[in-house]
């Protein structure tokens, strides 16, 4: 018997190591791939290394600034964020590729993101970055366009008292003489885009302007942030003929604007 008990413990020895070995070896694999940057995979349209991510608009919103979609394309999903831009559920998109991330949370939407890819924004507008305030946009001449909101119905409100008010329609009607000029005006905020190249863009109305001449909708360019609704009191300085590149222009626009209620 005691012949026996020498080869019997070494071959447990030899069990129990190998085994240590292979539970080891699982536990660095898991490390490797939980820290590891992303591959290709089945599991996604596109990824950052290729030009473009594409498909269809299964999920959309909007916070903070940013457009978050949920494309598929061939049953496979994934999540883009990209600066604010009209999506619709249904509709097939094509954006420029970007940097992904991985258990990204988003603070304003108080949640948090398995995989997500940041783009710049749809294909051929990546120089562009109001893409995302963008709704209603007018051809010019030019080939520019003229970034505008569409007109609130029944919209009245009274024009802004003292020697420099104005109302939207005088804005644009004057805007060669008021350009480099401080100016208030009152109005009622139709869209708010958050933090945009370190500011906020308001689009303002007060039920002045013509529609087909594209004079009836102000945007305002402010640190301050109010809310889609309110009735304020715009005070800042007007630039005429504003061109932010990639085909997009503003006729009018007011910077560096305060706004109160």
């Amino acid at each position: 018997m005691k012949n026996f008990k020498k080869p019997i413990i070494l071959t447990f020895l030899g069990l129990t190591t190998i085994l240590f070995l292979f539970l080891t070896a699982g536990c660095k694999e898991e490390a490797v791939s939980q820290h590891s940057s992303p591959q290709k995979s089945a599991a996604h349209p596109a990824l950052p290394d290729e030009d473009t991510i594409s498909g269809k608009v299964v999920e959309t919103m909007d916070s903070g600034g940013y457009t978050y979609v949920l494309l598929e394309s061939n049953g496979r999903k994934i999540w883009v964020a990209m600066p604010q831009t009209p999506v619709t559920v249904g509709q097939e998109i094509e954006l420029a590729a970007g940097h992904m991330m991985t258990n990204f949370t988003s603070k304003t939407l108080n949640r948090t993101f398995d995989t997500i890819i940041f783009s710049p924004g749809l294909k051929g507008a990546r120089s562009n970055p109001h893409a995302g305030m963008m709704s209603s946009p007018h051809g010019s001449s030019s080939g520019s366009q003229r970034i505008s909101q569409a007109p609130e119905k029944n919209l009245k409100i009274e024009k802004a008292q003292g020697p420099n008010g104005y109302t939207v329609a005088e804005i644009f009607d004057k805007k060669a003489d008021l350009a480099g000029k401080k100016i208030q005006v009152r109005g009622k905020v139709v869209k708010v885009s958050k933090n945009i190249m370190g500011m906020n863009w308001v689009h303002i109305q007060d039920g002045t302007g013509d529609p087909s001449k594209g004079n009836f909708d102000l945007v305002v360019t402010t640190q301050d942030e109010p809310q889609k609704g309110d009735i304020v009191t715009v005070e800042g300085t007007v630039h005429a003929d504003k061109d932010f590149g990639a085909g997009y222009r503003y006729d009018v626009i007011v910077q560096e604007a305060k706004i109160k209620k």
